[in-house]
């Protein structure tokens, strides 16, 4: 158990939060453990803003900690990274109502509105410094965090690009791992390519622009970042497989690399080490932390993690497994572009980039599902995987056929033809004209291909 949690058992301190027991003893350790802050009050003020939320009449609301010197209501003080100015209208502590203070001071924490309406300006990690006696240079330590996951998100039925953007502008303010970027689709119109940390910060910022917001939105397949070796030896990224160059000017493709931890039942070990080996893992260690409780290290893909891997690893091991991991750098592998054509027209959003052995059945999966969840149209509508020029895997969907025969009664055959000749010259014009309208399931195709 001091493997799992990284706490000495000596330190551990025996307590219930529901019983009300050795409350007190957290409380004091929490005095003689961790060092007091440090900073002086008449010091050049140096706060770093770690949190900030949007309020409609307020505007944004900041809350950061003072390093050094102090802030009063009404100072004018400086986002260093943007360069704004604004003026102090409010501080406070949040104990958790807020309470309003005249000042805050080196080493305390508290909440600091100033009228800021610029969305970006209030970025999470900059210094807030004074406009008179700015510190000499921003807080160290502040890293930005790397996308990990990408995937575009597109507004459907009454939802708006600019309602969409607006929304992403206000989540982003309170989650500097998130961002985005403006996409064009020609399959799915104007939309937003996004990044996030991993596939449960994906499923949160989904989940909340639909419930807080009230959007509708259409998700493509996630996908990660790859880098990419020319032939003439430059090197790129790229995490939207429509951006790969062509094939004769690839050298290498490298993928990115997790270390994953995981902790199962024993008597679920078999199907566990199935479905890692099925995802190209290649196992590091493997060790007994009780008699019935093995913890796995495994070195896998992170793009066959994306797909559907947590949801198998909880149904094969019924619950029980459990999974976490960290990314451990790029490796060279035979990856692929794989296409999927409506009616011969590349569909940019169900573009994946798939390992060379997997392609073919991946392919022959997708198409077959997608024919079951496109509704049938007037005229027949076909569905290809393909590899560059190369179709690998093909379904088609039946039109609807109205019955122009039924008011015959008689006569020669050529009448019928001849009204046939002519359903079949419409369908044919149709097919020219017409939309095939692609639901969300057949987007969560991809997220389900197991």
């Amino acid at each position: 158990l001091e493997n799992i949690i990284g706490i000495k058992r000596e330190e551990a301190i025996l307590a219930s939060a529901k019983k009300g027991i050795a409350i007190d003893q957290i409380l004091e350790s929490i005095v003689s453990r961790i060092p007091p802050p440090k900073g002086k009050p008449d010091s050049p003020l140096e706060a770093l803003a770690f949190d900030s939320w949007f309020d409609s009449y307020r505007g944004v609301i900041i809350l950061a900690r003072i390093f050094e010197g102090t802030v009063r209501v009404g100072a004018q003080v400086e986002l260093i990274s943007s360069g704004a100015v604004y003026e102090v209208e409010e501080l406070g502590y949040l104990t958790p109502k807020p309470k309003k203070v005249d000042r805050l001071i080196a080493g305390e924490v508290g909440y600091i509105i100033a009228g800021i309406r610029e969305l970006s300006h209030a970025r999470i990690g900059d210094t807030i410094t004074e406009k008179n006696r700015r510190a000499a240079h921003a807080l160290p330590g502040f890293k930005e965090a790397k996308s990990m996951v990408f995937c575009g998100m597109f507004p459907a039925g009454e939802s708006s690009v600019e309602d969409l953007r607006k929304a992403l502008e206000k989540l982003r303010l309170n989650d500097s791992s998130f961002n985005y970027e403006p996409e064009n689709s020609p399959a799915l119109g104007l939309g937003f390519r996004c990044g996030f940390l991993g596939l449960l910060h994906r499923e949160i910022i989904q989940e909340r622009l639909e419930r807080e917001f009230g959007l509708n939105l259409v998700t493509t397949a996630p996908s990660v970042n790859f880098k990419v070796t020319r032939k003439d030896g430059r090197v790129i990224e790229f995490h939207n497989p429509s951006r790969i160059p062509q094939a004769q000017e690839i050298q290498k493709i490298e993928e990115p690399l997790i270390e994953a931890l995981i902790i199962t039942p024993d008597k679920y070990l078999g199907v566990v080490l199935q479905l890692l080996e099925n995802r190209r893992g290649e196992q590091i260690k493997m060790e007994y932390i009780s008699t019935q409780r093995i913890f796995l290290t495994y070195h896998l893909p992170l793009n066959e993690v994306v797909i559907d891997f947590y949801n198998q690893l909880k149904s094969v091991s019924q619950g029980y497994a459990s999974m976490d991991y960290e990314f451990s750098g790029f490796r060279e592998a035979s990856l692929v572009k794989l296409d999927i054509l409506i009616n011969r027209e590349v569909v940019d959003a169900f573009s994946v980039i798939v390992h060379k052995d997997k392609a073919y059945a991946r392919g022959k999966k997708l198409v077959h599902r997608m024919r079951k969840l496109i509704p049938r149209q007037q005229y027949e509508v076909s569905l290809q995987a393909a590899i560059g020029k190369r179709v690998i895997a093909r379904e088609t969907i039946k039109s609807y056929r109205k019955d122009v025969l039924a008011k015959l009664y008689g006569g020669d055959y050529t009448r019928k033809m001849k009204l046939l000749d002519k359903q079949k010259v419409g369908k044919r014009r149709m097919k020219k004209i017409g939309q095939v309208e692609v639901p969300q399931e057949a987007f969560l195709a991809l997220l389900q291909m197991e």
